[in-house]
């Protein structure tokens, strides 16, 4: 099996346009919202979705940030240690907020529950959306994503590897083939 490449960058700008669209319609407005990445990917999908939402709305100002899970996450035992994110929110917070969550994969729903958990310590949203780019199903927990740029039905002998041209210099997203343990969206068998 050879990889496969499901999304080039015009195609990842669309998706981005295209959720931001919705996030919009679904919210009436940008009232009230704070989008909020989860690192590594996330965080540069959210600053260019809350750019995107900027332009369509000019007299929004952006509520951007990002929010570290590492300590929420439930493999910490299992996975090789891993930095810790500065979780950044904006001015405001988020009580009361409509904070989208904004990751690159949704694989088994472990590190949204792992964000939602990190969320609850900092404040008291009105609600809670999930923005990803690839939704690749074999879900474990009941999460599902709100705006959802490609759903990509995969094997589980297959990875969904994004690259952003922030991280990675380039905008793709592939299939490729994996054989390792399955670690849930966000690491190497997304």
């Amino acid at each position: 099996m050879t990889s496969r490449e499901v999304l080039n960058g015009p195609d990842i700008t669309r998706a981005i346009q295209r959720i931001a669209h919705q996030i919009l319609e679904k919210n009436r407005g940008p009232g009230g919202l704070v989008i909020l990445g989860i690192p590594t990917r996330g965080v540069p999908l959210a600053k260019r979705l809350a750019d995107v939402i900027a332009q369509i709305e000019p007299t929004w100002e952006p509520a951007f940030g990002q929010l570290d899970i590492t300590m929420y996450r439930d493999d910490l035992a299992r996975v090789p240690t891993r930095p810790v994110q500065p979780t950044a929110l904006p001015p405001a917070g988020i009580d009361g907020a409509v904070v989208v969550l904004v990751d690159d994969v949704l694989y088994s729903g472990r590190t949204i529950r792992a964000a939602l958990d990190a969320l609850a310590d900092l404040g008291r949203p009105m609600a809670v959306r999930l923005a990803v780019l690839v939704d690749r199903g074999h879900r474990e927990l009941p999460i599902r994503a709100d705006y959802v740029g490609k759903n990509l039905p995969t094997a589980a002998a297959e990875r969904v590897a994004v690259a952003l041209a922030e991280v990675d210099g380039q905008d793709s997203v592939l299939i490729e083939p994996f054989d390792g343990p399955s670690l849930g969206e966000g690491e190497d068998g997304q």
